[in-house]
């Protein structure tokens, strides 16, 4: 027990001030802010002691938990919270790390971190996110391989230090900016005059990622945050807080990849890429089967480096007690490097044999492919991703107590966010190298990690570096910059009367500008670009492969033993200097002395929002006791904006066996679309107290969320490296209304004592305007195929309908030589590979065939989905023990999932990311101590394709903390994330049909913090 002078500034960073669940400035929902227990920005909870008169003090995970308590019972409508304390002390990585803990909330990882945050089924790209009641732009590359496109915001680039609170608002609130269907998640930031006087805190800390390969480094991260008010009556105040962190990590795949073009068949189709119809397939799918072949299986292994820099300025003067004037500055930026090499195979759907479980979604138990000459190829890929995402927000607000019950709040701010690489080689890149002459090649799908095994020709050995050939390779850059400026005036009359309490209302503009940027260099030589005498074999390092899947189950036998991995900077460098492939490449231009391709594609979106609210707060008894009611209505009108510059396609090669490349021209078109749409959205919560410390909720709510940022731009473009099957393309649709759904919220909740509470919530969301996508089967810009054409024809009556590929370019390239541009040596004989075939590329013609492309286009649907579900929630103090537990357990279920059985050709209509979670923590607390164990736990769920879909496995996860203050002010703590070293999984129809395999390891950290 500490007495009140041992009161320090961790409680500063820990707080939840008397306004904490306010989503919009001070007015807004005041009455919510006046039911807080507490002084502003107090989170120690104090109580007397009934006999002795003694003030007892509760702190640490106790007195979070109990302000947990109090924000839930005191807010109207469904509103979960963690406080600074949960989230400074929890052993979470990011913001996204500790929001999973909160009921109805799970997370996507990426690179083994917390990124993107799903809410009662709703992913990422449906959530709202606020910083201190301001829409917060959002700016990621994603894979850094293709142009940008999502609102999503990726917690990943905020440190959890420094930030006083995170509400999760779960039902609309006319008094809330829309945009989340999902929820709207608010980032609370502490001020300085919400505790005055002069307090600081520093923590430091080591980090040991045991994921890393090969490698025990323990990186930094230092956190600090200093605040203080001065003058006549603390009437000036100042804060200053600052993380840096730097981590090591590693993420090993198995990886399978899938080609839509031709993947996805009926038992009864017999085209090119589905099963033989032979002895060679045991158990073939027939007739209504629907079943997926790969189209390629690798093994990559990505070393990542990531630096993150957050800090917050925010400057306070109260000059009388009715006016607070606030300005802060906000900044993070988030660094993140992955380097990857790679071992893969890719089929050609020739002479192959396979085995297959049993339907109606047959999954494969192995594939197998032989080949008849050496010219098949096994691959050795390295790439590098590199890109900083930076974010910015300068704001200022000024809240004014008039006379006569009337708070008026100005607030406004510029905010931007932006992504872009952090070298000469774009946001993405990759390198070919290959070693020729595969006899056969085996993907084996029968346990959780895919086995890939190779069969080399006699008397080539792939693991001699001399062998190892420079291919094709690509460089992609791309750009996002998301800029927000909003003003918003909110004001609240507080009447004080027998049933009206109060009246808030207000008005905000906000002007939203988005610019997407892409373009990509490439060199597809994938038959070789060049002797493999001309790579100095000690560029090559030897890796082995099975220590770097523990703990993924699956038997290692055949699996490929070890591959080369090799420095892509050093790489480059070679390649350049031998063959100008930056300088001189196939497709693209690169900028001077880089590789750092033009934009191609350029595009930029204006989202204009005026919006306006009333709403009506009432407070009465009903059945001898209180009860309240909000009803409010908003009214949203949205103009977009769209235009984009893209490239103009203009012709097509034929540059490997299975693989053409697009010829763009040095010009671009530029397009540009508008739409507009407006929105009512009304809101009412109810809740009352029946008996004393039992409170029942109901609200009714409108909310919406706006189409992403790729379906909304406008512009046509093709892949630059379509299959001899045909490719793909997009182009957006501004014209599109946002999603919107009528919400219905019913929950008890049973507060038996100040820590405990259990609660029992039901939600019901109907959802209409669903983007979906239209596939549109197109010839686009006039492309021919040259491998559908009389050339083509005339090769294989020539040679026979069982000549391959290679044999039918060869055949081309010496009798139609005006068509095609070979590789010739000096005295102008063919360039040929150590297989005889003929390096360059076959260029098509006007009397080719047209080359047809599946233009996804996106619409809205005159479908419907329901999304409803339950949440169960204990929070429960075990009496005077120090031990205390915490179970939530919520259900999600929706009208509109996928069906794996019905035909592929035949698109559906399915709701993404809808999967039941858990969370158990078990906690102590007591005499300075503290420790928890926390169990978080996400059902496998639907995550994206269609009509070929794509499931993450169920996947659960132990973290630890422990910290003991061993004097006051100075605590020592450890913490471990994902503790047992669980891994991920995903898959297709069938569970046999993995796309990836991922081993799980645990991160540990230790430090001290320091207060006064």
């Amino acid at each position: 027990m500490r007495s009140s002078g041992a009161k320090s500034f961790s409680h500063l960073v820990v707080g939840v001030s008397a306004i904490a669940i306010a989503a919009v400035p001070h007015a807004a929902v005041a009455q919510d802010a006046a039911a807080t227990v507490g002084q502003p920005g107090d989170s120690e909870v104090q109580q007397q002691a009934p006999e002795s008169g003694e003030e007892i003090v509760v702190t640490g995970i106790r007195a979070s938990l109990r302000e947990a308590v109090d924000i839930k019972r005191n807010a109207q409508g469904v509103v979960d919270a963690i406080s600074a304390e949960d989230i400074g002390k929890f052993p979470d990585t990011n913001l996204a790390e500790s929001l999973q803990r909160i009921t109805g909330v799970s997370i996507d990882r990426q690179n083994g971190e917390g990124s993107l945050v799903t809410v009662r089924g709703f992913g990422p790209e449906y959530n709202l996110v606020l910083l201190n009641g301001r829409q917060m732009p959002t700016s990621t590359l994603g894979d850094g391989a293709s142009a940008p496109n999502t609102r999503s915001f990726d917690f990943a680039n905020l440190a959890s230090e420094g930030i006083s609170a995170v509400e999760v608002y779960k039902t609309g609130r006319a008094a809330v900016p829309s945009g989340g269907i999902g929820s709207s998640i608010n980032i609370r930031t502490p001020r300085p005059l919400d505790r005055p006087g002069m307090r600081g805190s520093v923590a430091a800390r080591g980090v040991y990622d045991t994921s890393q390969n090969g490698g025990t480094d323990i990186t930094p991260e230092i956190s600090g945050i200093f605040s203080s008010t001065f003058g006549p009556e603390d009437r000036f105040g100042i804060l200053i807080s600052g993380v840096y962190q730097k981590r090591n990590a590693s993420v090993n795949s198995a990886n399978i990849d899938f080609n839509p073009q031709t993947g996805s068949w009926l038992g009864s189709d017999n085209n090119w890429g589905t099963l033989p119809r032979d002895g060679r397939v045991t158990n073939r799918p027939e007739g209504d089967d629907v079943y997926e072949v790969a189209q390629g299986a690798s093994y990559s292994l990505t070393d990542i480096r990531r630096e993150r820099i957050n800090g917050q300025l925010v400057l306070q003067y109260q000059p009388t007690d009715s006016v607070t004037a606030t300005v802060d500055y906000t900044y993070s930026r988030h660094d993140v490097e992955a380097r990857n090499n790679s071992v893969g195979i890719w089929f050609n759907f020739g002479d192959t044999s396979s085995a297959w479980t049993d339907g109606p979604t047959p999954g494969p138990l192995f594939y197998t492919e032989r080949f008849g000459d050496r010219t098949k190829d096994l691959s050795y890929s390295g790439s590098l991703t590199a890109n900083r995402s930076e974010n910015k927000s300068l704001g200022g607000n000024l809240t004014w107590e008039a006379p006569g019950g009337v708070t008026v709040s100005l607030d406004a701010h510029h905010s931007s966010a932006e992504s872009k690489p952090t070298n000469d080689f774009g946001s993405s890149m990759s390198v070919g190298n290959a070693v020729y002459g595969v006899q056969s090649q085996t993907v084996n799908y029968e346990n959780d990690l895919p086995i890939i095994s190779v069969q080399m020709y006699s008397g080539i050995d792939p693991l001699n570096a001399a062998l190892v050939t420079p291919t094709g390779n690509s460089f992609r850059n791309a750009y996002f910059k998301d800029r927000i400026d909003q003003v918003q005036l909110t004001g609240r009359y507080d009447h004080e009367g027998s049933f009206l309490d109060s009246l808030d209302f207000g008005v905000s503009y906000t002007d939203n500008k988005v610019r997407s940027a892409y373009g990509f260099i490439q060199n597809d030589t994938w038959g070789g670009i060049g002797p493999a005498s001309d790579i100095p074999d000690d560029i090559f390092d030897l890796v082995s492969l099975p220590d770097k899947f523990k703990g993924v189950d699956g038997d290692r036998d055949g699996m490929i033993p070890a591959f080369y991995s090799f420095d892509v900077g050093r790489m480059v460098g070679l390649l350049q200097d031998l063959y100008d492939i930056c300088g001189d490449p196939q497709s693209g231009s690169a900028q001077e002395g880089s590789c750092l391709a033009n934009f191609t594609t350029d595009r930029r979106i204006q989202e204009k929002t005026l919006s306006a609210f009333g709403q009506m707060n009432a407070e009465f008894d009903l059945l001898s006791g209180p009860a309240h009611v909000i009803a409010g209505l908003r009214y949203d009108q949205t103009v977009v904006d769209s235009a984009a510059l893209v490239p103009v396609p203009v012709g097509v090669r034929w540059v490997s066996a299975g693989e053409f490349a697009i010829i763009y021209s040095n010009e671009t078109t530029f397009t540009r679309f508008k739409g507009d749409y407006a929105n009512w959205l009304p809101a009412i919560d109810f809740d009352f107290e029946p008996v004393r410390d039992v409170k029942l909720r109901a609200s009714y709510s409108h909310t919406i969320t706006r189409a992403d940022y790729g379906s909304l731009q406008g512009g046509l473009t093709v892949a630059s490296n379509p299959r001899i099957s045909g490719g793909d393309g997009n182009q957006g649709n501004p014209g599109l209304v946002p999603y919107k759904s009528k919400n219905i919220d019913l929950s008890a909740e049973w507060y038996y004592t100040p820590e405990s509470y259990a609660s029992v919530g039901y939600f019901h969301k109907k959802v209409e305007n669903y983007i979906g996508s239209e596939f549109v089967e197109t010839n686009a810009f006039g492309l021919r195929n040259p491998a559908d054409g009389p050339r083509y024809r005339a090769a294989v009556a020539a040679l026979g309908a069982s000549a391959t590929a290679n044999q039918i370019r060869n055949y081309i390239f010496e009798n139609f030589p005006t068509s095609t541009v070979p590789q010739r040596n000096p005295d102008g004989t063919f360039v040929r590979d150590a297989n005889g075939n003929i390096l360059g590329d076959i260029l098509s013609t006007a009397d080719d065939d047209p080359l047809n492309f599946a233009i996804n286009t996106p619409s809205n649907s005159d479908q419907t989905a329901t999304i409803d579900g339950w949440e169960f929630a204990v929070q429960h103090r075990f009496w005077d023990t120090g031990f205390g537990a915490i179970l939530n357990y919520t259900i999600v279920n929706g009208s509109a999932k996928f069906d794996n059985t019905l035909d592929p050709s035949e698109g559906q209509f399915a709701i993404t990311g809808l999967s039941d979670s858990a969370n158990a923590v078990l906690y102590y607390d007591k005499g300075g101590l503290q420790a928890r164990v926390a169990y978080n736990w996400r059902d496998e769920f639907y995550a994206g394709g269609n009509p070929d879909p794509y499931y993450v496995e169920a996947y659960g996860q132990v973290d630890a903390s422990a910290s003991y203050e061993f004097m006051p002010g100075l605590t020592a703590f450890v913490e471990a994330i994902n503790l047992t070293g669980e891994g991920r999984r995903g898959h297709r129809r069938s569970q046999n049909f993995a796309t990836f395999a991922q081993p799980g390891y645990a991160r540990y950290t230790g430090g001290v913090r320091f207060t006064f």
